[in-house]
């Protein structure tokens, strides 16, 4: 039985990463000097909330490695993917609250993952933007990914357990 359940969890992932890597491609937007993938942030809290904080970690990692081997992506979906997720499954494991899990996602992306991005941003493209000229628009991203991804989280708690058998 537990194997059978492992299965099940490794396979709602690579789900989520399938969903993170195709949806890049056409759900998108500028935000100041970064793209925004809105999807990349929902998929987070519902990793977080329901996996925990490693399986959300290791989700953002394998879509940002997707999304670069594509060209969809930028090397800044690391950082921000990244410590977003493990934010957002941290704070969700501690309260069970989602909204706690969208806060995490909100300030490990949009604030630490954005901070991050500076010295990447120094380091791969010889960049020496302003410290604040990422946190707005990763800041937008993360929220707006947040709050579908609490909308999402939400609707699939209605849902029955049982697979809709009676």
């Amino acid at each position: 039985m537990r194997r059978k359940s492992q299965v099940q969890r490794l396979t709602a992932m690579a789900v989520l990463v399938a969903i993170g890597t195709v949806s890049s491609q056409f759900i998108w937007f500028p935000a100041g000097i970064a793209k925004a993938y809105p999807v990349q942030h929902a998929i987070n809290v519902l990793a977080a909330v329901l996996f925990g904080p490693l399986p959300a970690v290791t989700v953002a990692f394998l879509i940002g490695v997707l999304r670069n081997l594509l060209g969809v992506g930028t090397i800044f979906a690391f950082p921000g993917g990244m410590v977003g997720a493990l934010l957002a499954g941290w704070l969700y494991r501690r309260k069970r609250l989602i909204r706690f899990a969208a806060a995490g996602e909100m300030i490990g992306t949009g604030i630490l993952g954005s901070l991050l991005s500076v010295p990447m941003a120094r380091i791969f493209f010889g960049e020496t933007k302003a410290v604040l000229a990422f946190v707005p628009g990763f800041l937008v991203s993360s929220t707006a990914g947040a709050i579908i991804g609490v909308i999402i989280v939400r609707y699939l708690q209605k849902l029955p357990l049982n697979g809709g058998r009676s």
